[in-house]
């Protein structure tokens, strides 16, 4: 057993002792540049006035909800309490 494990301990030395293979980082360097593309795209506004659109679209169903929210509240507690 204690051959068992000095022999081990000697091929975990010896295994860390090699040269370690370099990662393949083509594809991180290429994902990298695409993200960068973007975010000077959005820097240069091409991209930003579509979300400006979209947003104020959104704001607008945001509020004609809670107006109508708010009317249909109004409308349960007046047909409830007699109001």
């Amino acid at each position: 057993m204690k051959l068992l494990a000095l022999m081990l301990a000697a091929a975990l030395v010896a295994g860390s002792a090699l040269p370690a293979r370099a990662a393949d980082d083509t594809k991180v360097k290429a994902a990298t540049e695409q993200v960068q593309d973007g975010a000077r795209k959005i820097g240069d506004s091409q991209v930003g006035q579509g979300f400006e659109q979209m947003f104020k679209g959104v704001g607008n169903t945001i509020v004609e909800g809670a107006k109508y929210s708010g009317r249909a509240i109004k409308d349960f507690f007046s047909r409830t309490f007699g109001s």
